[in-house]
C-alpha cells in the first residue's frame, strides 16, 4: 500500500471476506481440474481399452468446464489478474489511467451482474429438464454462470469501495 494509514475494520474484514471466497474458488477450481483428468483418463481407458466408452463423460466435463472457466475468472478479477481488467488502463498515460481504473471496476462489476442476473433466469428456465446421459438438472450448465458473475459482480464493488476510500493497493499485473 502506498500510504501508511491504518485500514478501517469494515474494509480488513471485507478483504478477509473476498479473499476466503477466492480461495475457496480456487480450491474448487483446482479439485474440478483433477476431476476432469481423471474422468478423461477413464475415458481414454474406457474407450481403448475396456472397448466400452463411458458417455456420461463428455457431458460432465461440460460442466466441470464451466465451472472451471467462470470461477476462475472471479479469480482474475479479484486477483487483478484477468487480462480484461488491466489492459486498456495499462495502454493509457498515467494521468488518464485513475479513470480508467474506476471505469474498468464499473465495467466489471455491471458485466458480473447482468451474468448474475441472466444466468439465474436461465438457471431457473432450465432447471426442470435433465441433462442426457447423467441424469441432472440442466440448469447446473448455466449455474457456474451465475454464480461466476455475483463474484464478479462482488469482487469489482470490493474493488470500487477500497478505491473510493484511498486504499486500494493493486498494481496493473501487465506493466
Amino acid at each position: 500500500m502506498s500510504d501508511a494509514r491504518p485500514l478501517p475494520f469494515f474494509v480488513k474484514r471485507m478483504a478477509a471476506v473476498l479473499d476466503t471466497l477466492a480461495f475457496v474458488c480456487r480450491i474448487l477450481t483446482g479439485v474440478a481440474l483433477v476431476f476432469l483428468t481423471v474422468i478423461f483418463g477413464w475415458l481414454v481407458f474406457g474407450r481403448y481399452v475396456l472397448n466400452a466408452t463411458p458417455t456420461w463423460v463428455e457431458q460432465m466435463a461440460l460442466l466441470l468446464v464451466m465451472l472451471i472457466a467462470f470461477l476462475g475468472a472471479a479469480v482474475g478479477v479479484h486477483e487483478n489478474t484477468h487480462l480484461s481488467v488491466s489492459l486498456l488502463r495499462s495502454a493509457v498515460p498515467p494521468r488518464v489511467r485513475s479513470f480508467f481504473v474506476v471505469l474498468s471496476d464499473v465495467l466489471m462489476a455491471g458485466f458480473g451482474g447482468l451474468m448474475l442476473w441472466y444466468g439465474a433466469q436461465l438457471t431457473i428456465f432450465k432447471w426442470g429438464s435433465l441433462i442426457p446421459l447423467i441424469q441432472l438438472p440442466e440448469g447446473l450448465r448455466s449455474l457456474p454462470l451465475t454464480i461466476g458473475g455475483g463474484l464478479i459482480l462482488i469482487f469489482s464493488v470490493g474493488h470500487l469501495i477500497r478505491l473510493f476510500l484511498g486504499v486500494d493497493d493493486r498494481s496493473d499485473s501487465i506493466e
